[in-house]
């Protein structure tokens, strides 16, 4: 592998950053205006490759919360009432601006997230995709009139906004995470509160300012950026004028989340936690597995909830597999996104990086061995070097802790069945991977395996038009696809008088 430079680029490169940075807006988002904290407060946002202030936001208090659900409150019944198409409208003009602006998101992205450009430029295409998808399903939605089967009455089935909703959305994915849970809401008719990420609340800042220039009327979103997240969310989440709660982050807060909205009975969808298992077969296509897992495991530079944590390999091909995974990570440049050559950026933070060091060295000690990296790099911001380990023992905190890292431990197996137990033994079900040419055995797999989505040859399962979420406690709820908007949607049924009764 090899390191570039890890700090800003110097001439109109880093005057394009810095004019980027001044465009952001730096207030809190409330009923359609920006404004300040109520006590005056800022957060710092940092660039992780440099460790540097990028821009100081305003950092909302719990009377800020309160504020901006009094604003989603105030603007839901008009909002409710608004045509379908026009809701579409705005979508597909935001939509429009972010394509537009997509080299904005991206350098934003990489400035506070650190991912690479490229990477940055792919995850613009895919938030705004749910911007399209979504102003397509807006007029979509339908119920359906019958004759009860006793011919006695008719049966009127409609479909309503839920009402206010609460997003709490994670630092990985800032601009895609909004979207996703954003633009359904926008369709169905629901109001928000935003309170995107500390680490990361740029993108969703311009992304609000965007949405506000695309026509969206005032409190129909506000964005609430805070240092204090549970302090400002869980005055809103015992407030029974929020009517949903919508969370993408770890289990472990998913948990508290689910506890804490149910005093309200809050409709919740939650996209937590995995640990997901990538299946190489005996019959795989090994350089088509090595390069899904490529994706499957750097996407974002392991930092992702799909990202592929477990890799199993079949005895047979463990040598041939594991040697083509090494060439092809050392073959990463780590640099700073905004470096051309950069494959591999920095991690969100400091804590982020030494849990990743942490669990490598749990299982080194615990007898795995190392076949790349392993370290931490010197010099500005949080970098960590492409790793490989191989004889993975089963007890190591690796296999059962989620690694958001570029970290690929291999473990081998040495029939089917083994395969399937192996996956399966853990208390998440997001998604797994699997690389064979057996059709039948793909389609065993499907079946077997405890996961809400799986790639079948492909190292990639994410797509807005399919529905995104998990089993066991990897979640509650889907979001993509048709399935996404009935997450903000609640059933009424009309019973009807016969109307040809005397």
């Amino acid at each position: 592998m090899t390191l570039s430079t890890a700090v800003p680029a110097a001439g109109s490169t880093a005057e394009a950053e810095r004019a980027l940075i001044a465009s952001v807006p730096t207030g809190l988002f409330v009923g359609g205006q920006w404004r300040p904290a109520s006590d005056g407060g800022t957060l710092d946002v940092h660039d992780p490759s440099t460790g540097q202030v990028l821009l100081s936001i305003a950092n909302a208090t719990p009377a800020d919360g309160l504020a901006a659900l009094d604003a989603a409150v105030a603007a839901q019944r008009g909002w409710l009432r608004t045509a379908p198409r026009v809701r579409a409208e705005i979508l597909r003009s935001a939509f429009e601006a972010v394509t537009r602006r997509a080299d904005d998101f991206a350098l934003l992205m990489t400035l506070e997230m650190g991912k690479p450009l490229a990477e940055a430029r792919g995850e613009v295409a895919y938030g705004a995709e749910f911007l399209r998808w979504f102003s397509e399903e807006t007029a979509r939605v339908s119920g359906r009139f019958a004759t009860a089967p006793d011919g006695n009455s008719r049966l009127l089935v409609t479909k309503r906004a839920v009402g206010p909703c609460l997003f709490i959305t994670p630092w990985n994915f800032p601009l895609a995470m909004a979207t996703r849970k954003i633009a359904p809401a926008i369709a169905a008719g629901c109001t928000m509160v935003l309170k995107p990420a500390a680490l990361t609340p740029l993108t969703a800042m311009l992304f609000a300012q965007v949405l506000h220039e695309a026509g969206l009327p005032s409190g129909v979103l506000n964005v609430v950026p805070t240092s204090s997240a549970g302090a400002v969310t869980g005055p809103l989440i015992q407030d029974p004028r929020l009517r949903k709660l919508s969370f993408t982050g770890s289990t472990e807060v998913g948990r508290r989340l689910i506890k804490d909205a149910a005093d309200q009975v809050l409709r919740v969808s939650m996209e937590l936690g995995g640990n997901a298992p990538l299946i190489v077969f005996e019959d795989a296509d090994i350089d088509l597995a090595v390069t899904g897992t490529m994706l499957a495991k750097l996407r974002n530079g392991g930092e992702a909830c799909t990202a592929a944590n477990r890799i199993l390999v079949h005895e047979s091909v463990a040598g041939e597999f594991t040697e083509k995974l090494v060439d092809r990570m050392r073959a990463h440049t780590i640099a700073r996104g905004t470096d051309p050559a950069s494959k591999i950026g920095p991690l969100v933070d400091e804590g982020t990086r030494d849990k990743v060091h942490e669990l490598v060295t749990d299982a080194l000690e615990a007898g795995a061995t190392l076949a790349l990296g392993g370290r931490k790099v010197d010099g500005p911001g949080y970098f960590y070097e492409p790793t490989v380990l191989t004889d993975v023992p089963a007890g190591a905190r690796i296999l059962r802790e989620e690694v958001f890292g570029p970290v690929a431990p291999v473990s081998t197996f040495s029939t089917e069945a083994e395969a399937i137990n192996l996956a399966n033994d853990t208390e998440f079900g997001l998604v797994a991977y699997a690389f064979t040419r057996d059709l039948n055995r793909g389609l065993r797999l499907m079946e077997e395996l405890e996961v809400g989505m799986f790639g079948l040859n492909t190292g990639i399962v994410s797509n807005p038009a399919a529905p995104f979420g998990g089993v066991k406690q990897s979640g509650i709820g889907r979001e993509g696809g048709i399935e996404g908007i009935e997450e903000y949607l609640e059933t009424r049924y009309v019973g009807i008088a016969d109307p040809f009764a005397e």
